[in-house]
């Protein structure tokens, strides 16, 4: 971007109007934009002192009384982070993006600190949790809430829960999936605009999950582990002749239900390039087949014991990647999607771990030092509408000529892109 520091600052003023008109209070509407502006100029670190002291000098104790301690609602913030990302990249062929974040944290004091699996990682580490949701078109990337998971060594311990601010309404057990189900009825709340949910198998192998998202009208496509269980799109229940004692109640599957990987085995299997990206074209083998879930109520079925009774009819997708590895998903696309539209949708996924690394790596998302919920879920949400704002920022094509959410953009350049001048 070409200018000086005071043009981008005022640019972003201009664009954090509808923020600030929510704040109300005089000094809140002040330390916002500077709040913002430091996480998104020079600096290795984003924490308060940090950011106050090349942003607001002296004002260390407003800007920290603004993060951790003012008595405001983020809920009236949050709100219109929903109505400008959808201004952004809202639409039918918009996709919403579950997944959650892992900010690694040393002591055992910030709120919902614990040894936990932490996926972007890929092992167990001392860290908090926040399941989050991503709006997204074509390769541009939206972050619209972040939300702190409390694992059960927090919601047992209810003195924990009182120290670190935890509201009495989330001081009970909420999976995951719940978590993200709850925001997910916020985004619709607040008139996000989407075509499809994505998730990771942490997600989509909960079959509550996936059937609130169906309860919901949603159309969805979710990665599955290889070892859940599906049947033949052409299932049948039938009443089977007991041949001994009292005659069956209830009707069972005519066939056993088989693991996903099972049911691929003898898949015809193509070579699909769902896009181009930086290094070339974006290609692996995928194979389809619509099957019924094997997620309805709990039934003994003969000497197998207990096994659940079909669901709902979806497509069974599998995914062999040139390194040999195997993904499985579950998408409950229309019958006649074509195999090419089912890898596009299941792909589109990945575009919020690159938002998440950005958040971390330019904006300081895991950069908070306070211990409380309060002033975790506002410094989080902070990174998401300083993200927000240069994705604006280059969809305006302030460089040169206008460009459409999806094309010519390489989001991994936002965050970086504009303090480089300051």
């Amino acid at each position: 971007m070409q200018g000086s520091r005071t043009d981008w600052e005022g640019e972003l003023g201009r664009w954090l109007e509808p923020f600030l008109k929510r704040l109300g209070h005089q000094a809140r509407r002040r330390m916002c934009p500077l709040y913002v502006a430091g996480l998104i100029g020079p600096g290795d670190r984003k924490s308060v002192a940090p950011i106050a002291e090349r942003f607001a000098p002296g004002a260390y104790d407003q800007l920290h009384h603004f993060v951790a301690a003012g008595v405001w609602d983020a809920a009236a913030l949050e709100a219109e982070l929903l109505v400008q990302a959808d201004k952004l990249v809202g639409g039918s062929d918009a996709v919403l993006v579950v997944d959650d974040t892992a900010l690694p944290k040393k002591g055992e004091h910030s709120v919902g600190v614990a040894a936990q699996y932490a996926s972007a990682l890929g092992k167990t580490a001392n860290c908090q949790t926040l399941v989050s949701l991503t709006l997204a078109r074509g390769e541009v990337p939206v972050p619209v809430a972040l939300r702190l998971f409390l694992p059960e060594s927090w919601t047992s311990d209810p003195r924990r829960l009182q120290r670190a601010g935890v509201p009495l309404a989330h001081r009970t057990a909420r999976t995951k999936p719940q978590i993200a189900l709850a925001e997910i009825d916020r985004m619709i709340a607040g008139g996000i605009r989407f075509g499809c949910v994505l998730a990771d198998a942490g997600y989509g192998q909960s079959a509550p999950f996936r059937q609130e998202l169906t309860r919901r009208n949603l159309i969805w496509a979710v990665g599955i582990p290889r070892h859940l269980k599906v049947y033949p799109v052409g299932v049948q229940l039938i009443w089977p002749i007991a041949t001994r004692g009292r005659p069956r109640q209830r009707s069972i599957p005519d066939v056993l239900s088989v693991a996903a990987e099972d049911m691929l085995a003898d898949a015809q299997w193509r070579s699909i390039t769902w896009r181009t990206g930086t290094k070339g074209k974006l290609k692996a083998r995928f194979a389809a087949v619509r099957v019924r879930t094997a997620d309805g109520p709990p039934q003994r079925i003969r000497d197998k014991g207990q096994q659940h009774l079909p669901g709902e009819e979806a497509w069974l997708v599998g995914e062999q990647r040139a390194s040999g590895e195997k993904k499985y998903y579950l998408a409950n696309l229309p019958t006649g999607t074509d195999l090419r539209t089912l890898a596009a949708t299941i792909k589109a996924r990945w575009v919020c771990e690159q938002a998440h690394q950005q958040m971390k790596e330019e904006l300081g998302l895991d950069h908070f030092e306070g211990r409380s919920w309060q002033g975790l879920h506002r410094h989080a949400l902070m990174p998401m509408i300083a993200y927000a704002f240069l994705q604006h920022h280059r969809l305006a094509g302030r460089a040169g000529k206008k460009q459409s959410a999806g094309r010519h953009l390489n989001p991994a350049c936002l965050p970086c892109e504009m303090p480089s001048s300051a």
